[in-house]
């Protein structure tokens, strides 16, 4: 081939590429030009307003859950001043203007969610007992609390003390 064939089929190239590039602007440029650009803007502050709201949605969530994460840092602090109450009043020593502050401690705690569980005769679950003890009885049909050592403590659905039991198992 001679270097004219090969400068004229590159210059052919040139102008197939160049019209091909204005042709894909052309459409480009005709595709913008029908479009609304109201729409465009309103299709664009749609998209943020939805960013936003899901941002604002998680940022509550997140505020929410630190919120509970903190109370529960709390009442699990609190919790050794309640077992104290307890062990008071299973001894008669809790009167007067101790038994004022207990019955106003526990009251408090109540409100913001604490519960106290693990009694005499629950059936026993591993999620929520800890048995520190077993010991074999005819009388029950199935592993059951006999006793609670130390009882157990719920904040909002979520276990913060697993209560501390003795169990029977069947014979």
């Amino acid at each position: 081939m001679s270097d004219e064939n090969v400068s004229n089929s590159a210059a052919g190239s040139e102008e197939e590429l160049a019209a091909a590039v204005e042709e894909a602007l052309s459409d480009v440029v005709h595709d913008v030009a029908e479009q609304d650009p109201v729409a465009v803007l309103t299709n664009d502050l749609q998209r943020l307003q939805a960013d936003f709201a899901n941002y604002r949605k998680r940022v509550d969530r997140e505020r929410l859950a630190a919120h509970e994460l903190s109370t529960a840092s709390v009442l699990v602090d609190l919790l050794p001043i309640l077992d104290d109450f307890d062990r008071a009043a299973a001894h008669d020593e809790l009167t007067g203007g101790f038994k004022a502050v207990a019955d106003r401690l526990t009251s408090i705690t109540n409100k913001l969610g604490l519960q106290k569980f693990g009694a005499q005769g629950d059936a026993f679950d591993p999620n929520i007992h800890e048995a520190i003890a077993h010991e074999t009885s005819h009388e029950v049909t199935e592993t059951t609390v006999t006793k609670v050592l130390q009882p157990g403590f719920r904040f909002k659905e979520r276990v913060i003390r697993v209560a501390m039991v003795v169990v029977a198992d069947p014979e």
